[in-house]
């Protein structure tokens, strides 16, 4: 009888390929197959060796891709018949990325898994915006939440309790429903004046930030017409975006051609 293969649940980070870990990027070299999401970079893609075979299972908000439930039997099929599977997902596996719900899946079907961290989009469209997630006297912890919710159920969250003033809240896929958001947590009791920023494809060179207030946000998104994948970060810390910003300079600096010329060079 044929043993079963081996699945990792690997994070991909933001988008950057440099931003891929050395474990993650020794996996890929070694993989049979990469079951792959939408937000995974085409930079990271091109690290994928000729001959592995790839399946694009990404999902995008209202149109998904393949259903969970078909990732899961995708990934206990590919294992059955003796494959080294990768897993591919944007960020992190365990952050908003639906990994806990895979791996329950393997464990019904004894297939054996490993779980591979990857940089969360949070950190990585901070680091690259010049905003410090915490900050000693504007933050003493950190809200992670989703801005939509599966199968496009309404918003269902406890405003109040993450309405802190001494915290910074990150939104991970909350484009959509930044108005109602906004909305809610001024309602909730944060000053409508709190920083607040928006970053469009994070830590690439397609990168755009969008600074402003809460209350002004969403009209200033719209304006500079940015479209998913958005990570929304709101509180204090915003306000060091301008002084503490080094990525979107880099990027005036050089044209796109020129910053990914850069970057090629320096990873060879």
């Amino acid at each position: 009888m044929q043993r079963n293969g081996f699945v990792s649940l690997v994070g991909a980070g933001p988008g950057d390929a440099e931003l891929l870990t050395v474990k993650a990027l020794r996996l890929l070299q070694q993989a049979d197959v990469v079951v792959y999401d939408r937000l995974v970079s085409e930079d990271i893609l091109g690290l994928i060796p000729a001959g592995v075979g790839r399946i694009a299972v990404g999902k995008s908000p209202g149109k998904h891709c393949v259903p969970q439930h078909q990732i899961n039997d995708i990934l206990v099929g590919l294992a059955r018949a003796g494959r080294r599977i990768v897993r591919l997902k944007g960020g992190d596996p365990y952050l908003f990325g639906r990994g806990g719900e895979e791996v329950l899946a393997l464990k019904r079907h004894n297939i054996a898994f490993e779980v591979v961290p990857g940089v969360t989009a949070a950190s990585g469209c901070g680091a690259c915006s010049g905003i410090p997630l915490t900050h000693r006297g504007l933050s003493r912890g950190v809200h992670f939440i989703t801005g939509h919710f599966s199968n496009d159920e309404p918003l269902d969250i406890d405003w109040a309790r993450i309405a802190d003033p001494e915290s910074t809240l990150v939104i991970y896929m909350g484009l959509a429903n930044l108005a109602r958001i906004s909305v809610s947590l001024i309602d909730a009791g944060l000053p409508a004046s709190t920083p607040a920023a928006a970053v469009e494809n994070g830590t690439t060179i397609r990168q755009r930030r969008v600074l402003s207030t809460l209350t002004g946000l969403d009209a200033a998104v719209k304006d500079a017409g940015l479209n998913a994948p958005v990570m929304i970060i709101i509180g204090a810390v915003v306000s060091l975006a301008h002084e503490l910003d080094w990525f979107q300079k880099t990027l005036a600096c050089a044209d796109d051609h020129e910053f990914y010329e850069q970057g090629i060079a320096a990873r060879h």
